[in-house]
């Protein structure tokens, strides 16, 4: 039983857990880890009141919610016994994000949707602040069954992760590299992108110029930079990289690539007030798709990944955890506007 003491131990000192919901997150926690299994004996009352010195009371009240919950039984005379090793009901997930973009919104909602109704989603997010990101991470360890994160490009992210529990971790939509085997549903920027550069070729060589608007020290992938640098380089393309859009600048015989949606709206208002043609007079790539870039102008030439995918594969790994290490595919969707 000193796997399962242990298991309960860990959660000692967290402010928002009670003695009795470290009791009951404790033993959850040795079921879905297989130190309890099927028809296994949990300690008597008096058993754990010597080895916690918690009271009578909360010990009774933790093994009634665990009962009431369909995981454990009382057998009279006999003890407490496993009787379900399926705590999915139970489960908290942690989900830690960028930020809650539209983007976001729809990988959240449908993560959610895909997990159903009998697990809890505690949301959090780091805004690309690797010192937000730890605080969160400390914040968080031990309260929860599975920890799902989107992780910054920072030399600190894999010291910061590495405190939480390796086979409760998923991370999703960036990589980062960390010691040891891990799992990940994740994109890849650099070869894609580029790749998707050369298919827009022949349409981005009809304009004067391809210019990028990257802010410094933004959530923004360096390997995108790289991609779009060996493009121009390539095949000669004439190409800058501006930090912001300014207002109005807008110009004919441009082709302007942001992975900023407020930039991007700011672009397509001044192409209006101007009268320039999408496509024609000025042409736009954005990255990461939506519903607003299908229909605006006719539609906002995009590449993305799938981020209603990366929900439902990185719900089937809460609900059913299995080794996963996948890098999901990029996709060019053409529109009018490249």
């Amino acid at each position: 039983m000193q796997a399962l003491f242990d298991k309960i131990t860990e959660l000692e000192g967290i402010p928002s857990y009670s003695k009795h919901q470290q009791l009951v997150q404790g033993i959850i926690h040795a079921i879905d880890e297989k130190i309890l299994v099927r028809n296994d004996m949990l300690p008597s009352v008096n058993v754990m009141i010597k080895q916690f010195g918690i009271a009578r009371e909360t010990i009774v009240k933790a093994y009634k919610e665990l009962i009431t919950r369909g995981i454990i039984e009382s057998k009279n005379r006999l003890g407490y016994f496993v009787i379900n090793e399926s705590t999915t009901q139970t489960k908290q997930i942690a989900l830690v994000l960028f930020n809650y973009g539209s983007l976001q919104e729809l990988f959240y909602k449908h993560f959610c949707t895909y997990l159903g109704d009998d697990i809890h989603v505690d949301l959090f997010f780091h805004h690309n602040n690797v010192h937000t990101l730890e605080n969160i991470v400390r914040s968080i360890i031990g309260k929860y069954s599975m920890y799902v994160v989107v992780p910054l490009p920072h030399r600190q992210t894999q010291e910061v992760l590495k405190l939480l529990p390796i086979n409760k971790f998923l991370m999703i939509d960036r990589y980062e590299p960390l010691e040891g085997d891990f799992n990940y549903i994740t994109q890849e920027f650099e070869e894609a992108s580029y790749r998707i550069f050369v298919e827009l070729k022949d349409r981005i060589a009809d304009f004067d110029e391809f210019i990028f608007f990257y802010r410094i020290n933004s959530e923004t992938p360096v390997e995108i930079i790289r991609s779009f640098k060996k493009f121009l380089h390539d095949f000669q393309i004439k190409g800058s990289i501006k930090t912001a859009y300014t207002a109005g600048s807008v110009e004919k015989g441009k082709v302007y690539f942001t992975l900023e949606n407020i930039e991007l709206w700011s672009l397509l208002k001044d192409c209006k007030l101007k009268g320039y043609e999408l496509g024609k007079d000025v042409g736009v790539l954005s990255h990461n798709d939506d519903l607003v870039k299908e229909i605006l102008f006719d539609g906002i030439t995009t590449y993305s990944a799938d981020f209603i995918a990366l929900a439902q594969k990185a719900a089937q790994y809460v609900l059913h955890p299995y080794k996963i290490q996948e890098t999901l595919p990029t996709r060019l969707i053409r529109r009018k506007s490249l």
